[in-house]
């Protein structure tokens, strides 16, 4: 394999785009496939999982990998689109084995997987070859003696692991949005998910949890302490909090609520008084809210807030007071574009759009997506017969319930072509 390095760190492949040989991207490295063996053999990689741009993970053989360059892969441009499926066999290198505890033969003292090299032999089968660990790291201690070490130098990936940490694998993927880590999340094992999810502090885990399907949601909460699920909860955004606890038992749902801050609480609540599939129920309570004197500048640092989604950042709702949903009287409503337009100290009673009636919360799917499609809109105000804001239905909440309910990680049925 002409132009690859003699040794590849593992760690170092996560998230590398991968290019055909036209210079086209086809996708991002997720992971590393290999198969232990038998003794203290190293193990053979047998290939890459590759996301594709429809999010689908595919499985890119190593005999199709041309070159493996700083920054890069390269393919023979032969893709196999077929969704990558775990076999028994195969093990994953950065979701199961960093982060693993060894014991070096040498010595008999544990060490933690911090990485894990590969390197092409002779035969141009590549095998993973080294194991970099950190031995004798304590809790309170800055930090172990670190070693590469030969495979078969170190013991213990046959065993299951119990407790096993999370940290090297999450520097691997920190910089990867929660749709993606979601996604790696969703691949792996039940135990694995459950260290993960520990490992991950409240607002990240709650941005991951938002993009995960609604049964590994369940189970991840599930194997969470009470107090700390209800934290996780409060980090989320209320529509999909509510959504996420309406599939728990009712004496779980009203622990958690009980646990959570009666703001936050109330918040929920009341969302879960909808129907799902209307309005009401897909609509989240905290939208951009101004009172009528605010001025353009004042609208713009609002949606400038990086937690908020694009289609939420793209209008403001002005009300009277109070501004806490259910609001006082509904004005009208702010887009962004039109705001973009105007002297920050211009007062934004002065641009908005006040001819919207507004969507009613018993309003159902169909009759939501025909209002954001006829006005042209990516979010749409939903009101109570008093005329207040109850909250806002973007059209990514839409596509949610449009789409297949098992989209966000749905296998292939039996006698699906794209089964590997």
């Amino acid at each position: 394999m002409s132009g690859s390095p003699a040794r590849v760190y593992v760690a170092r492949l996560a998230g590398l785009p991968v290019y055909d040989p036209n210079g086209d991207q086809v996708g991002k490295v997720r992971d590393v496939v290999v198969t232990l063996r038998q003794d203290t053999q190293p193990p053979r990689v047998l290939g890459l999982v590759v996301e594709v741009f429809t999010r689908r993970r595919i499985f890119l053989p190593m005999t199709r990998v041309t070159s493996i360059e700083v920054g890069h892969v390269i393919t023979t441009g032969l893709l196999n689109m077929r969704r990558f499926e775990q076999r028994a066999t195969e093990v994953l290198v950065l979701g199961e084995l960093l982060d693993r505890t060894v014991t070096i033969r040498e010595t008999g003292a544990a060490a933690v997987v911090f990485d894990l090299a590969m390197e092409q032999w002779r035969t141009r089968d590549w095998m993973l070859s080294k194991v970099a660990v950190t031995e004798g790291a304590k809790r309170f201690r800055r930090r172990g003696q670190s070693h590469v070490l030969d495979w078969a130098d170190v013991s213990g990936f046959a065993q299951t692991e119990h407790g096993q940490g999370a940290t090297h694998m999450l520097a691997a993927f920190d910089t990867m949005k929660p749709a993606d880590l979601a996604g790696v999340l969703h691949e792996l094992s039940p135990k694995r998910r459950k260290e993960i999810a520990s490992a991950l502090n409240d607002e990240r885990l709650a941005d991951v949890l938002e993009e995960l399907p609604e049964d590994d949601q369940v189970e991840i909460l599930a194997g969470l302490d009470t107090e700390r699920a209800a934290d996780v909860l409060e980090e989320m955004s209320p529509d999909d909090a509510a959504d996420l606890i309406a599939e728990l038992p009712t004496d779980t749902a009203e622990r958690l609520l009980t646990l959570m801050e009666p703001d936050e609480a109330e918040d929920v609540r009341r969302l879960l008084t909808y129907e799902e599939r209307t309005a009401g129920g897909l609509m989240t309570s905290e939208p951009v809210i101004l009172p009528a004197d605010a001025t353009v500048a004042d609208a713009l640092a609002h949606v400038r807030n990086a937690e908020l989604s694009p289609a939420l950042a793209a209008m403001i709702y002005v009300c009277r007071p109070p501004l806490e949903t259910p609001t006082g009287r509904f004005i009208g409503i702010g887009h962004i574009q039109r705001l973009l337009r105007e002297p920050p100290s211009a007062l934004v009673s002065g641009v908005l759009d006040t001819d919207l009636d507004g969507l009613r919360p018993d309003d159902g799917l169909q009759a939501v997506s025909k209002y954001l499609a006829t006005y042209n809109l990516v979010a749409a105000p939903v009101l109570d017969d008093e005329g207040r804001l109850l909250g806002a239905v973007t059209v990514d909440d839409v596509l949610d319930h449009l789409l297949p309910d098992d989209w966000r990680g749905s296998a292939p049925q039996e006698g699906d072509p794209h089964a590997r």
